[in-house]
């Protein structure tokens, strides 16, 4: 018999936050709600719905609470781990359609895939997420709907996703991650409810410091493709670029100071970003050799 949990981060939720528990309580085997750092009602309100409660003492960002909810989960061995908002835009009940690729092997994260035409999406939301998309695309697998907080994770998952982003963006490094730990990752279509209070930060400022912190973790786990692709095609111009200024000086003897100028420019940055590409993708794997050399460091002995 599986253990479910399913876990709901939560900020100032008072108004919602029972009814989204009580529904989620049909489907699972227990329910935590992380509250990071409310100044409202957020956690009587859960304990009375009889949700088991994890209390933040300041407000560490989303990415916070889920890292919480993660933690809970492995320690407490559940097999499978739903996560859900708690202001009531997500319906408990497509938990058991998130979860059914998850208990039967198929995936290790399903993410709940927003309905664009049935869930009355305002405009501003679809072209955010549009981008956001295909930002994280960069980093990950492309995965129609990569900021959809709805989603189900399997044992596996709950296991290798050890997360660093602590504010909107984890959802995408959790796809990131995915796609490093060889993780499965399906989608299910579901519909969202928007015509309820549901985020806590304007539109424009979430959009712009999620697509800044996207691109932050794509350039530390994937700095040869995020420095070192367009270092190369920069010194490919440059190069290019050098090659007609010679050939203009031995056919015309005219010495263009333009184009010369700019093949320099695109010569230096390209070869200062694949420098850094390379770099930063060494680094990360010395400090990993460093680590287990200090671990497997000692004293060697046997049976005598």
């Amino acid at each position: 018999m599986h253990r479910i949990l399913a876990a709901i981060p939560a900020y100032n939720e008072e108004v919602a936050i029972a009814s989204v528990v009580l529904r989620a309580r049909s489907y699972v085997d227990e329910v935590l709600v992380v509250d990071d750092g409310s100044s409202d009602r957020t956690t009587d309100v859960a304990k009375l719905a009889k949700a088991v409660v994890y209390q933040h003492h300041f407000n560490a960002g989303k990415g916070a609470a889920i890292g919480s909810a993660l933690e809970y989960a492995r320690l407490k061995g559940y097999d499978a781990m739903v996560l859900l908002d708690g202001d009531g835009q997500h319906d408990p009940s497509y938990i058991p359609e998130l979860l059914e690729p998850i208990l039967s092997g198929d995936a290790d994260i399903v993410v709940g895939s927003r309905d664009k035409r049935t869930s009355s999406m305002p405009f501003h939301r679809r072209v955010g997420m549009r981008i956001l998309d295909y930002v994280t695309a960069l980093g990950s697998m492309e995965v129609r709907d990569s900021q959809s907080g709805f989603r189900a994770l399997s044992r596996a998952a709950i296991e290798v996703l050890r997360l660093r982003e602590r504010d909107f963006a984890v959802e995408s490094e959790m796809l990131i991650v995915a796609q490093e730990r060889g993780l499965r990752v399906v989608e299910v279509p579901i519909r969202v409810r928007y015509d309820v209070d549901g985020s806590t930060k304007g539109p424009f400022s979430h959009g712009i410091a999620a697509v800044d912190r996207i691109l932050r973790i794509v350039a530390v786990r994937h700095p040869l493709m995020f420095f070192g692709l367009p270092g190369a095609i920069t010194f490919i111009i440059g190069l290019w670029l050098g090659f007609e200024t010679l050939d203009a000086y031995a056919v015309f003897r005219s010495f263009p100071v333009g184009k010369a100028l700019l093949a320099i420019i695109c010569l230096l940055l390209g070869a200062l970003a694949l420098f850094a590409a390379v770099i930063l993708n060494v680094i990360p794997k010395v400090i990993e050799w460093s680590r287990h050399d200090a671990a497997t460091d000692g004293p060697k002995g046997g049976f005598v």
